[in-house]
């Protein structure tokens, strides 16, 4: 049986409420209802009102005040056409309507493998409002592990998949984090991204996915010891965006980051766990 210090296991109690809390916040991941890209020709979409399109460049909103939209960061009511310029992945929270204060539903504008869509967050998504928390595996002590990080001379850029197949992403490889796994007698390597302040990032795929787990899952790490050491805690394994709702735009692990191995640790898949 895997035991742990109580001081460990209530850091990662601490750690999971943290990661719930952040879920359930508001407009967050959860109350994600659609995922549509804009057309040249001025239309109707599903689930917000206005007539919406692109130029390629620009995108445009056209709307009258009985449509009930208002600008997300100044509460002005859209009145006629107004526009927006985004940068490829970037995303802007634009308007909003619906509910007893007019902000039920936010529209987010994005920017993904440079062409622009809609998302819609809608406040009262059942996803949202029934959430109570992702279903986890018990801590496992024995999966967190000591990794050793080989950084490459220059980061190396490597195109991926994402969960939406009409968007390609790009995972900038920094270098790999070399570790052993119990019952093992082979090294693993993942390759990793580098975050804030020397922070690491690994997504992978392992034998628990489709089973217990989402298709692929991200572990992040400190930034690496001065002689290359790093903490690789399995336990703190959590999903992407897009094991809660099919609207996602989440990366893919790179090709050769899949472990020959059930990483029984972290999140479990919300759709399918018990």
């Amino acid at each position: 049986m895997n035991t742990a210090p109580d001081a460990i296991v209530e850091r990662w109690n601490r750690f999971r409420a943290n990661r719930n809390k952040a879920l359930a916040g508001d407009y967050g991941w959860l109350t994600l209802t659609s995922f549509q890209w804009l057309e040249t020709q001025p239309a109707a979409v599903d689930l917000a009102p206005g007539l919406w399109s692109t130029d390629g460049t620009t995108a445009f909103l056209t709307a009258g005040a009985a449509d009930g939209l208002t600008l997300v960061d100044s509460g002005q009511p859209v009145d006629g056409t107004i526009s927006a310029v985004l940068a490829d992945e970037e995303s802007l929270m634009w308007v909003q309507f619906g509910g007893d204060d007019g902000k039920q539903v936010v529209v987010e504008l994005a920017m993904r493998a440079d062409k622009y869509a809609i998302r819609t967050r809608d406040s009262k998504s059942p996803v949202f409002t029934e959430f109570d928390g992702v279903p986890t595996f018990e801590y496992r002590p024995d999966l967190v592990v000591e990794a050793s990080f080989r950084a490459y001379p220059e980061p190396v850029d490597v195109p991926i998949g994402t969960a939406n197949p009409l968007v390609d992403g790009v995972h900038r490889t920094v270098g790999e984090l070399v570790f052993r796994l119990p019952g093992k007698d082979h090294e693993f390597h993942l390759q990793a991204e580098e975050e804030k302040l020397g922070a690491l990032t690994v997504t992978f795929h392992d034998e628990t996915n489709g089973d217990s787990t989402d298709d692929w899952r991200k572990v992040s790490t400190a930034k690496p010891r001065p002689d290359g050491s790093v903490v690789l805690d399995f336990n703190r394994a959590i999903n992407y965006p897009s094991a809660f709702t099919p609207y996602g735009t989440c990366p893919m692990p790179v090709k050769n980051n899949s472990l020959d191995y059930r990483i029984e640790a972290g999140e479990k898949d919300p759709m399918i766990a018990d």
